[in-house]
């Protein structure tokens, strides 16, 4: 690996996650739209931060799907993107989302 990719890619992990991220398991849905009709599925975060989540949902998606985020504690919803898809595990896909001009108390947790 040459230098210019090594600060490349130091560059690229020191955006990765922006922000501070709590280990907080919260349970969350996802609402979309597919064929005209609604559709919703019930995941759990891993962690949260003020920008997004990593998320747990038995749903693939792709990358750059916009997606409604509830908070099924306190009921808060806010449009979310998928920046970021991972591996399927036995309970569903590994989903980075990232919170579209959410309220600083979305996850009712202070940062």
């Amino acid at each position: 690996m040459s230098l210019g990719n090594v600060s490349r890619f130091e560059e690229r992990m020191q955006n990765a996650r922006a922000g501070i991220r709590v280990n907080s398991r919260v349970p969350m849905a996802v609402e979309w739209a597919e064929n005209g009709q609604a559709r919703r599925a019930e995941g759990y975060t891993v962690d949260t931060s003020t920008k997004g989540c990593l998320a747990v949902v038995p749903q693939n998606f792709p990358v750059g799907q916009r997606l409604l985020l509830v908070n099924l504690i306190n009921k808060n919803a806010c449009e979310a993107i998928l920046i970021w898809r991972g591996h399927e595990n036995r309970t569903g896909w590994e989903l980075g989302l990232e919170l579209q001009g959410a309220s600083m108390d979305f996850w009712g947790v202070d940062f």
